[in-house]
């Protein structure tokens, strides 16, 4: 492992698979467990970079094939990198966008050499291999980046699970030969095997292999019960380095970030907090509220009282429905605010559970609150 990028596992905890650790990279630290914001196409959504801080970010991710697209990554190498193109000096991760390419389905071919597509925005053909992945993210500069993986649908068949995990193996292999820039960015192998366990346990014993600065999860909360996927962490963990992080990739929602560290991942995304904040739709210790419902007309109250989000501090709950109701942009913003403030400071307060080994407390001081199945 290079000098600019490492992980410090300082505690694991005692009654369950949780850690509590540190990634140092060029720009700097992430305190582990935490939760990344997704800045997609190089911008987290209603979100200024400032706003993206205050909130406790302390890493961000961007995505490959939206940013190869628009605007390319010669324009942000030209920019002097993402990093100062979009104005954030703190950490950066970038997906390989082996999944947007995965979800165009009939858009895509993917063969052995890489997965063929049509660009969302103009029909244009592209053709993703390992090699053009990681000259992609090479140009972005990314602090961490992620290999080209192959993606299985839900359900999957074995002989389909079997075959995408086998070709991402060599795909990993392939990136690690074509990273351009060891010494500066992080490359990660992603764990596949779609919903079969004993492939899962082999991808990653052959990923360790390969000796990776770290290791994404990927392939899981496509559609699979959260519990079949609990299950398939809790078989996938142990397979990996412990002195390595884990990415559990796209899974970010309350409930899963506490099962997650507690199955021995350290790093989360998730682009649900701004995608419902931008429909009026915000995170509460009680469950999701959603502020476009009449009952809020005369609600002075806060989004949630025990917050301390810009938001929750200055506006209250029928002022912002009123933003929606109004079509005003503001709303999208100050919900934004507050999700992205609200998984950012719930994974604090997983870190000092872990800390004082009260992360089981924690859990079920969580669930007699949340309710899930509902949204008020």
């Amino acid at each position: 492992m290079d000098k600019h990028f490492s992980f410090e596992l300082l505690k694991t905890d005692a009654t369950s698979m949780a850690r509590l650790g540190v990634v140092h990279t060029p720009h700097g630290d992430i305190q582990t467990p935490c939760y990344m914001p997704v800045g997609t196409q190089a911008t987290v959504k209603a979100m200024t970079p400032e706003d993206v801080k205050a909130c406790g970010a302390q890493i961000i991710l961007s995505n490959t094939y939206h940013l190869h697209l628009r605007p390319g990554e010669e324009l942000v190498r030209e920019a002097g990198g993402l990093h100062r193109f979009m104005h954030w000096d703190r950490p950066i991760l970038t997906d390989s966008g082996g999944f947007q390419v995965f979800s165009l389905a009939a858009l895509r071919k993917i063969t052995e050499e890489g997965a063929a597509f049509r660009s969302h925005i103009d029909g244009s053909r592209h053709l993703f291999s390992p090699e053009t992945v990681m000259g992609i993210e090479n140009a972005l500069g990314a602090d961490i980046i992620m290999q080209l993986d192959v993606c299985s649908a839900y359900p999957c068949d074995r002989k389909t699970a079997e075959e995408a995990m086998r070709r991402s193996l060599r795909w990993a292999q392939r990136c690690k030969r074509a990273h351009a820039r060891p010494e500066e960015q992080a490359l990660f192998g992603i764990v596949q095997g779609a919903f079969e366990a004993d492939l899962r346990r082999e991808s990653a014993r052959s990923l360790a292999e390969m000796d990776f600065p770290g290791y994404g999860i990927g392939g899981l909360s496509v559609g699979e019960p959260k519990e079949q996927m609990y299950d398939l962490l809790e078989q996938t963990t142990p397979e990996l380095p412990a002195d390595r992080p884990r990415y559990l990739m796209g899974v970010g929602s309350p409930d899963c970030l506490i099962e997650g560290t507690l199955r021995g991942v350290d790093m989360f995304d998730c682009v649900l907090a701004t995608r419902i904040a931008r429909n009026g739709t915000v995170f509460t210790p009680n469950g999701r509220m959603v502020l476009r419902n009449a009952r809020y007309t005369h609600d002075f109250d806060p989004i949630d009282p025990e917050c301390d989000c810009y938001t929750c501090r200055n506006y209250s709950r029928a002022y912002l429905r009123h933003l929606f109701k109004a079509e005003e942009i503001l709303g999208a913003h100050l919900c934004s605010v507050h999700n992205l403030r609200f998984l950012l400071r719930l994974m604090e307060r997983v870190r000092e559970a872990v800390a004082k080994g009260t992360l089981w407390a924690l859990r079920d001081e969580f669930y007699a609150r949340y309710d899930m199945s509902r949204t008020f």
